[in-house]
């Protein structure tokens, strides 16, 4: 019985640790993605990266109340997302200058390409 204890509050304490050091899938706050931006594309300027973040801020509440609207359904969900990107990859690029807008464009096909990647893997 002690050890069926200690297994379990190992797993237990295991999972804590994974979840606290990002194991789940959290999602990453506006300030985050545009922290991540300026590690990825050099030459952003703090002007830059506070509108990026108000972009990002604004798609995520659509995310959301997009997310509300599907009531569950993934299908209609991702349609929805679909629709929005175009939208703020524009707006991100429109702060970006031209040499930055490349490099952003760079990184939305690559993650175009793993995103295509995954749907076909899991199909």
């Amino acid at each position: 019985m002690k050890k069926l204890v200690l297994v379990c509050a190992f797993v237990i304490g295991a999972s804590a640790v994974s979840l606290a050091q990002g194991g789940g899938r959290m999602r990453m706050t506006p300030k985050e993605q545009t922290d991540q931006l300026k590690e990825k594309i050099t030459g952003i300027t703090d002007d830059q990266a506070t509108k990026i973040t108000a972009i990002y801020t604004e798609a995520g509440k659509k995310r959301d109340s997009i997310r509300t609207a599907a009531n569950g359904d993934r299908q209609a969900m991702m349609a929805g997302m679909m629709k929005m990107m175009p939208a703020t990859n524009a707006k991100i690029k429109a702060v970006l200058t031209d040499e930055q807008a490349k490099a952003y464009q760079k990184i939305v096909d690559e993650r175009a390409a793993q995103m295509k990647a995954q749907m076909q893997g899991s199909n």
